[in-house]
């Protein structure tokens, strides 16, 4: 693997369709040439990623149907179903391929903000501003409302640890991350620190680490197995989404100020991304609030407030 000093990140090219903030994007090991993503706008949108230096991709489909802002969206393992949630308060199934929406999941009294799927249970875990986390199943049915949580629910990801044990994090205004066991639904630990709201949570692809981040401007990393703390690296800005890459030891963040991928063996940030904003002031440049690498981690898509998804690759300076 390259040392991170060998390797930068080149911004490839835009993605331009929505109407209002890139709020959520996802990305299929099983298609890697499909990119979805959600937006205020109250659409989602599948693109097909052409590679092109003059159009990264191009989009595909427009799914409506929710009736407010879509703050998240994953898709399935094959790629061929999306799952998402809104601000109307449900989450939505999606069949890819037609563009219709095969379930719609009610019961949360708030703004839907997150929703995670762990694929061992076939559980889908959703995160809410009603300040409850519920575990619904395949067909719908909510299986449990998972109360702890004294305010607003921002975030939360299904992850299996590397010991095999499936877990969900959760976290929002409250400034904890909570740690819920998805088997019998017991509340196991509460990881404690953060000074302000927390907007992120990430668990790294082995299952063995987590981050969370937020308005702190701290990016915590949290040992799952021993459910301790084990170091905080200074992001110096409001985080907005974070994001682990799948084949590199490093974590994403989207901040106020940009976008900084920190190194998680030397603890520091290896590099920041500030594309050129056109027609802007600096105070009131655009930013990122969403992210997600591709399944090779050589593409990291970014959802900016300015209804644009910008793609930058990963290259070797060798």
């Amino acid at each position: 693997m390259a040392t991170p000093s060998s390797e930068v990140l080149v911004l490839r090219g835009s993605l331009e369709g929505h109407n209002g903030w890139v709020t959520s994007l996802a990305t299929s090991p099983a298609q890697p040439n499909l990119l979805l993503s959600a937006s205020r706008d109250k659409t989602l949108i599948t693109w097909k990623l052409t590679g092109g230096d003059q159009e990264f991709g191009v989009p595909v489909k427009s799914f409506t149907g929710h009736s407010h802002i879509v703050q998240d969206c994953i898709l399935s393992n094959d790629g061929n179903h999306a799952f998402s949630a809104s601000w109307d308060k449900t989450i939505k199934l999606w069949n890819l391929a037609t563009g219709d929406c095969i379930n719609t999941l009610t019961g949360h009294l708030g703004d839907v903000m997150s929703i995670s799927y762990n694929e061992d249970l076939h559980q889908l875990v959703s995160a809410s501003r009603d300040k409850t986390v519920r575990i619904w199943n395949t067909l719908g049915q909510c299986l449990v409302t998972l109360m702890g949580h004294s305010d607003w629910v921002s975030q939360v990801k299904a992850v299996t640890s590397d010991k095999g044990k499936p877990i969900a994090l959760s976290a929002g205004s409250d400034k904890i991350v909570k740690f819920w066991d998805l088997r019998d639904f017991q509340l196991e630990a509460d990881f404690i620190g953060h000074n302000g709201y927390i907007n992120a949570v990430a668990a790294s692809p082995d299952g063995t680490l987590a981050a969370s981040a937020g308005k702190d401007g701290k990016i915590m990393m949290w040992d799952l197995n021993q459910k301790t703390p084990l170091f905080t690296v200074d992001a110096k800005d409001e985080v907005f989404a974070l994001v682990f890459s799948p084949n590199r030891f490093w974590v994403t963040a989207a901040t106020a100020s940009g976008i900084k991928i920190f190194d998680l063996e030397s603890k520091s940030c290896i590099e920041q991304l500030n594309p050129e904003f056109a027609g802007y002031t600096k105070a009131a440049d655009p930013h990122a609030i969403s992210l997600a690498w591709s399944a090779d981690g050589q593409t990291l898509f970014a959802g900016y407030t300015d209804n644009v998804i910008r793609v930058w690759q990963v290259m070797s300076m060798n």
